[in-house]
């Protein structure tokens, strides 16, 4: 990636990013052109796992939203499955859908674990950078009390959601990175573009999973390399790189799972945080034939924290 492809404009500012967050499009009816709605008073069965969509009263991903999202308040979630079960939340496979049209779309919807029954591994780390303006609950969160653990369990997925949207814009404009869409963020649960078969619902595959010639090891490795850039000129390191947080979707190497991005400027933990990820992803290329002179991580490290602006 060259400076050109990124302009000084995108770099990470100060400044509160906000989302957009427009009056929710309602849809007309009346007009024979327009497809037909449900009936209102049909409300979802709750045994096979239906409800309404919950657009309304959610947060909303970047705009221009994507075509293919359905945004239409009469429309269904439909519970598909579990994709992936984890220690801090499990993704399920919705389907979003407007009944008695082809209006339609799969999603991956994240669901954190309550405080109860989840817990990151050496959370601390993490959370050095990320405070809240009152008091009482930065204390909360450092004295780990129920409430705090509320509070942070929400910082996790507003984080991610925050991550995804500025990073889905960067790769949207300059193809630089790819990111799965966020599409709409509710207390602590977080709806995503699903990326993978949309027909048979088969999730697209984790790096860890393939074994790539040599060409397309390579071609994965630069992907990669560009991907990490634009996370350092976000200010961001990703906290928990690995070979099953990336996957491949039609060529494309994804980026997943950041609950824990880690701000390495705020974070004084930050380097280390940014150069344990270059060090895993690194080895694992390496272990299929990447040769060592390309996979540096210490030579991968210092460009990136030269990125960051630390060096």
């Amino acid at each position: 990636m060259r400076d050109h492809d990124f302009p000084a404009r995108e770099r990470r500012t100060r400044g509160k990013r906000r989302f957009d967050d427009d009056e929710p499009q309602f849809l007309k009816r009346g007009r024979p052109a327009e497809p037909v709605l449900a009936d209102p008073d049909e409300e979802p069965d709750p045994a096979s796992g239906e409800r309404w969509s919950s657009w309304d009263d959610a947060v909303h991903g970047p705009q221009p939203h994507p075509d293919w999202l359905v945004t239409e308040l009469a429309a269904k979630d439909s519970e598909l499955g579990v994709l992936k079960t984890g220690k801090e939340a499990d993704v399920h496979l919705v389907r979003r859908a407007v009944p008695g049209t082809d209006r339609s779309c799969l999603l991956a919807v994240k669901r954190y674990r309550d405080a109860q029954h989840r817990l990151f591994h050496r959370d601390a780390g993490y959370l050095e950078g990320r405070r809240v303006r009152r008091s009482r609950e930065n204390r909360a969160m450092a004295g780990r009390t129920t409430f705090g653990r509320q509070m942070i369990a929400g910082q996790w997925a507003a984080a991610e959601f925050a991550a995804l949207a500025r990073l889905w814009e960067i790769g949207a404009r300059y193809g630089t990175i790819t990111v799965p869409y966020p599409v709409q963020l509710r207390g602590t649960e977080l709806m995503l573009e699903f990326l993978g078969d949309p027909d048979g619902g088969q999730a697209a595959p984790r790096l860890a999973q393939l074994r790539p010639e040599a060409a397309e090891l390579r071609d994965l490795w630069t992907q990669l390399v560009d991907a990490l850039v634009v996370l350092a000129r976000a200010g961001y390191a990703h906290g928990d790189l690995s070979p099953y947080n990336l996957l491949v979707h039609a060529g494309r190497l994804v980026l997943i799972d950041l609950p824990q991005v880690v701000d390495v400027v705020a974070n004084p933990q930050g380097p280390e945080f940014l150069a344990r990820d270059v060090q895993v992803v690194a080895a694992w290329f390496a272990a299929r034939g990447l040769p060592t002179v390309d996979a540096d991580p210490v030579a991968l490290t210092e460009l990136l924290l030269r990125e960051a602006g630390i060096r």
